[in-house]
């Protein structure tokens, strides 16, 4: 076969990288996907950075295992703790993380306060602060440690009394009427996309995540590596660690759900 029919690996804590699978398959229709959720060990936000490393080289090892052209860690948590790890393991191979859409927030900012939802785990990365010192000089960034707001969707709670009650103690507190954008920090986040815009009542904060940059990137990479397929009607494949047809019917769900707002 030739590599670049072989298909395109996805890996996530659980079920969040299918926002990102979702935009990449806009993007490339004609690429196999083949996505592992690892929600058996979820969430990653809240373990050690020895743990999240150790999971997601369990998972790249067995993506690798079935074959794949390029991997793209469809987790924000993931990268920060083993982007660099993965890609010195494995040079030969197209490699392509998420990080929070803090510099499109910055590029399209016009005065108002950007607050960040991400894992702790996430916002306690020396990869975020990085992120974070090329662009809070000037704007009022808020990083906001999200813990155990991933659980709501790995549940299959996207809406309800609970995910309010949540972001009436989370996410109220530091909403201003100057509050301009939230960037959506994890990849789990973007399907409370249509309940955040209803909690907010307020069509002035815009709402974004990473994805679409991201699929842009890896399309970028495969142009660059020759590895696009350009034959093929695509297939996916969608794996989880807990082997629940539930979490699978999860899954499915999120890929088909209407499409949220981007960057």
């Amino acid at each position: 076969m030739d590599k670049s029919e072989l298909p395109i690996g996805f890996m996530d804590s659980g079920v969040g990288g299918i926002s990102v699978l979702k935009s990449t398959i806009e993007l490339l229709p004609n690429e196999d996907f083949l996505y592992y959720g690892d929600s058996l060990h979820a969430p990653y936000g809240t373990k050690s950075v020895e743990e999240i490393k150790q999971l997601t080289f369990n998972v790249v090892d067995y993506l690798l295992s079935k074959g794949i052209k390029a991997l793209v860690v469809a987790c924000n948590t993931a990268t920060s703790a083993a982007i660099k790890d993965l890609r010195h393991q494995y040079p030969d191979m197209p490699i392509v993380g998420i990080e929070p859409a803090i510099k499109p927030a910055v590029m399209s900012n016009q005065g108002g306060r950007i607050i960040v939802m991400a894992t702790p785990m996430t916002i306690k990365q020396d990869k975020f602060h990085h992120l974070l010192s090329l662009y809070n000089k000037d704007v009022d960034i808020v990083p906001l440690g999200c813990d155990h707001l991933m659980e709501f969707v790995e549940e299959g709670i996207l809406s309800g009394e609970r995910l309010k009650i949540y972001f009436d103690e989370h996410l109220k507190p530091y909403i201003t009427d100057n509050t301009e954008t939230i960037v959506l920090g994890c990849t789990h986040y973007p399907f409370l996309y249509p309940y955040l815009k209803e909690y907010l009542h307020n069509d002035h904060i815009h709402i974004i995540d990473g994805s679409y940059g991201t699929a842009m990137e890896l399309k970028r990479r495969l142009e660059a590596e020759n590895l696009l397929n350009n034959k093929n009607q695509g297939h996916i494949t969608i794996e989880n660690s807990l082997e629940s047809q539930n979490m699978i019917d999860l899954s499915w769900k999120l890929l088909h759900m209407p499409t949220f707002e981007k960057c």
